[in-house]
């Protein structure tokens, strides 16, 4: 039995205002909390929210944060940007003022099977196929959570026959209670957020609470050929691993080209490599343990072949644009880590002039070296993190300084030549010069569809 929480009569204080925190606010109103919410930005920033808010009846606190506010409260919810060491937050905690963030809230409610996957990469894809993979099973299935629509937003639309899918942050994970997921995703631990967690192992260790509530019934997937998600295989649920490399005791791995389920001794071949359409190694991962969650969740093989086939892939994801003049130009905004700009060049034989900067998180762009020698021939930087990236990767490749995504584009469509790729994948946040990284996704796209329209005329 899920624990209860009885909204009705409640005082809630609802900490940050972007898309999760308005969806948390309107919920906890319509049940009867008595809401505030909070936001460091000033009204005339979200006139509009402020006044949906209020007439839900939710009391506002704009531009700034008042720290008497916290103590007040029954609890409190944060959004995932707000860090749990706020002091205000550290306050109220200390005083036993529950502070969850909104998966935590949103799971008390929702109804049916919950699927979540995390991991440094590859959770957009994944989530996204799982999702697929189940509708083309003629199975009841929403997704949610960090992929774009709050988890809180699809309790209303669950029900006790559903599956919901959902892509979990570490910054949603640090902060839940009983959060209990039937089947839970790693998918891998690299160095990311380093800037938020302050080490790798904090890092995993907020990914990995995950499984922490899980039972005996339930199923927790890991990726055996990480370096680092094994450790954190749990002792409570059943363990199911896939593999590239190697064979599973529980899980999938590849045969050759076949993906083989492979459980309690008896194996079946659920699909073929060669139907993935999604560019690069790292995918055959995702592939895996999306066709490991799904076969758990009842889907039959033949439907997972066919999920797999005929799954186009997301948005921001080594995303084909355009072809100009033979160059190809892809669009991989989502690559806001080092791990994921190394995955997005090894998609790629070589001859890339890739796009990188932003916002630094902390991250170590030396690692970048050797992929770039053997993938790249030009480097454009862009944002905040440039000087950083321009030192730590001198001597590599010729390295330009772009400053702005607008600027990069142009600089590449006069350096690139037929057979050539543009790519963009930052290896860092976006929020220097965009509000998230399907914004600078999109204005990388317009950009390229401007140029082909210039190139066509």
């Amino acid at each position: 039995m899920k624990p209860v929480i009885e909204l009705a009569g409640k005082k809630v204080l609802v900490v940050g205002l972007a898309r999760t925190g308005i969806a948390t606010a309107l919920f906890c109103a319509e049940r009867g909390a008595h809401v505030t919410a909070t936001e460091g930005r000033p009204e005339v920033e979200i006139a509009e929210t402020a006044a949906k808010l209020r007439a839900a009846g939710v009391t506002l606190e704009l531009g700034g944060h008042r720290p008497e506010t916290f103590g007040r409260q029954d609890l409190i919810v944060s959004s995932p940007g707000v860090a749990p060491t706020m002091p205000a937050l550290a306050a109220a905690r200390a005083i036993g003022v529950p502070v969850w963030s909104e998966i935590e809230l949103a799971w008390r409610f929702l109804r049916g099977r919950l699927i979540c996957i995390t991991g440094s990469n590859g959770k957009t894809t994944t989530t996204s196929l799982i999702g697929h993979i189940l509708e083309t099973a003629k199975m009841p299935v929403q997704v949610a959570g960090n992929i774009g629509t709050p988890l809180i937003s699809r309790v209303d639309v669950s029900s006790d026959s559903s599956f919901t899918v959902v892509e979990a942050s570490s910054f949603q994970l640090e902060s839940i209670s009983t959060f209990r997921p039937d089947i839970a995703v790693l998918l891998n631990v690299t160095p990311d957020h380093l800037d938020r967690h302050g080490s790798t192992e904090a890092y995993g260790a907020a990914k990995a609470r995950m499984f922490e509530n899980q039972m005996a019934q339930d199923a927790a997937i890991i990726n055996a050929d990480d370096a680092v998600a094994p450790q954190y295989a749990p002792a409570e649920p059943r363990v199911f691993w896939f593999s590239r490399t190697k064979r599973v005791a529980s899980g999938c791995y590849l045969r050759g080209d076949e993906i083989v389920f492979r459980c309690d001794g008896v194996e079946s071949v659920l699909a073929d490599r060669k139907m993935i359409g999604l560019r690069g190694s790292h995918n055959i991962e995702n592939v895996l343990a999306a066709a490991t969650a799904a076969r758990l969740a009842g889907a039959a093989p033949a439907a997972i072949a066919e999920g797999v086939r005929t799954f186009a892939g997301v948005e921001h994801r080594i995303e084909y644009v355009a072809t100009i003049s033979g160059v190809e130009y892809f669009n991989d905004s989502k690559a806001t880590n080092v791990d994921a700009t190394l995955k997005a060049l090894d998609a790629f034989s070589g001859n890339v002039l890739v796009i990188l900067g932003g916002k630094d998180k902390g991250s170590d762009y030396k690692i970048l070296r050797k992929a770039l020698r053997s993938h790249a021939r030009m480097a454009l930087l862009i944002g905040s993190a440039a000087d950083k990236i321009e030192a730590e990767l001198a001597g590599v490749v010729p390295v330009e300084r772009a400053n702005t995504l607008e600027g990069a584009v142009e600089i590449a469509s006069r350096r690139a030549l037929p057979g050539d790729t543009v790519l963009l994948a930052p290896a860092c946040a976006s929020f220097d010069q965009f509000e998230n990284y399907e914004h600078r996704g999109r204005v990388f796209k317009q950009l390229v569809r401007d140029l082909e329209k210039k190139h066509a005329a």
